[in-house]
């Protein structure tokens, strides 16, 4: 029975996982399709000022924080189980001290 909830659990994270991955993905396209059409607006209609710049990379700075919210942490290494491992490690090590303190005692 439990068995069962912890695949179900892992199935709804995954499920959750997919459908920002395919909302960033859908953001990025967005972002693509968009921009040439903005600069192409600007250059016909306003060529004397290039005004584009701040959409271009307004939108680029709201694509970055959302590639790092979906992709960035497991990118750089700080995801949920890095969490898990590094209470592991530190346990580990204060084992490895009390036992060395130990050993010296004796």
């Amino acid at each position: 029975m439990e068995t069962q909830f912890v695949k179900e659990q892992q199935f709804l994270r995954a499920k959750k996982k997919v459908k920002e991955i395919k909302t960033f993905y859908t953001h990025l396209l967005a972002y693509v399709l968009t921009m040439p059409i903005v600069v192409t607006v600007n250059l016909i209609f306003v060529p004397q000022f290039h005004w584009f710049w701040f959409p271009v990379l307004g939108w680029a700075t709201a694509i970055l924080i959302h590639w790092f919210t979906v992709f960035g942490k497991n990118f750089i290494g700080l995801g949920k189980d890095w969490e898990e491992r590094k209470i592991k490690e530190l346990m580990q090590e204060e084992n490895q001290r009390k036992t060395q303190f130990f050993n010296d005692k004796l």
